[in-house]
């Protein structure tokens, strides 16, 4: 195929040799498969900001780490600058990740450079050499479910021992080859610790993937890995050897301090009801 303009500097280089074809386009990039020597690789080449779907990105930059005061000056107030040095830092945040992940021992896509916003990485392949399909794509016995999700469990359990939390996990990011699930798209990726919306993206993450498993292993759908492993994070007792069941029974503290929080909203409207009365009372006595 014509060669995509955001590619061609990479050809120019010698990166790629030739463009096979578009993959697939998403929010926030489309993805090529090229040919770099003997080897078929693919091209994620990331969107512009103006360009990309991606919902709520804030709430996904929340604490992470920006070096000089100047880049963080600039993006703050958004200038030109900034902006540029934002998508630069939301791209390289994937390639990170990617590396991080892979050491810790969690199947993510083997990565060969990212150059003017576009990751080159490893094309996930079936046994015939073919592109691996999205769990979304797959139907599984459930005996098959069960052993997919305990290894999906598993690779999250290292991804939050990682400091990692993927934000927006799901059967449509999770490619299936022959040996088992291989995570992908990370741009998104929040630190656990820093991000004070990451308990609740991790939540969602966990139940997103167990709820897909569910539908083919019913029983999956009474556990709660998502509770069991952030209680245990929250403790600094997670470890990659920490054993994971799904079974998790909230603190009673936390009913507590729920409780607590409605006996403060139920006295903050009887007071708000009262200070009304006394102002109709006030209006009424005034000539």
């Amino acid at each position: 195929m014509k060669v995509p303009k955001r590619l061609q500097p990479l050809v120019d280089d010698g990166l790629i040799s030739s463009v096979q074809s578009r993959l697939m386009s998403g929010k926030e990039a489309d993805i090529f498969i090229v040919r770099c020597g003997d080897a078929i690789r693919c091209a994620k080449v990331y969107k512009d900001a103006a360009k990309r779907s991606f919902k709520k990105a804030a709430e996904y930059q929340e604490g992470r780490s920006v070096r000089g005061g100047r880049r963080a000056r600039a993006m703050a107030k958004r200038s030109s600058y900034g902006r540029q040095q934002q998508e630069e830092i939301w791209q390289s945040a994937e390639v990170t990740a990617l590396s991080r992940l892979a050491k810790a021992g969690v199947r993510v896509p083997e990565t060969y450079g990212c150059v003017d916003g576009v990751l080159l990485m490893e094309l996930v392949t079936d046994d015939e050499g073919d592109v691996a399909p999205r769990l979304d794509d797959v139907i599984l016995t459930r005996e098959q479910a069960l052993e997919d999700h305990a290894v999906m469990m598993h690779y999250i359990k290292l991804m939050l021992c990682e400091g990692l939390v993927h934000g927006d996990l799901s059967e449509f990011n999770v490619l299936l080859d022959p040996y088992g699930p291989v995570i992908i798209d990370l741009p998104q990726a929040v630190d656990a610790a820093a991000n004070n919306n990451a308990q609740k993206m991790f939540t969602r993450d966990v139940n997103k993937i167990t709820q897909y498993y569910a539908a083919f292993a019913p029983e999956l759908a009474d556990t709660d890995y998502a509770g069991e492993m952030w209680a245990l994070f929250a403790e600094g007792e997670l470890t990659p050897e920490t054993d994971i069941t799904g079974v998790y029974a909230a603190d009673e503290d936390d009913a507590d301090v729920d409780s607590v929080l409605a006996e403060i909203k139920a006295v903050m409207a009887e007071h708000e009801e009262e200070q009304a009365r006394i102002r109709r009372l006030t209006e009424d006595d005034e000539p």
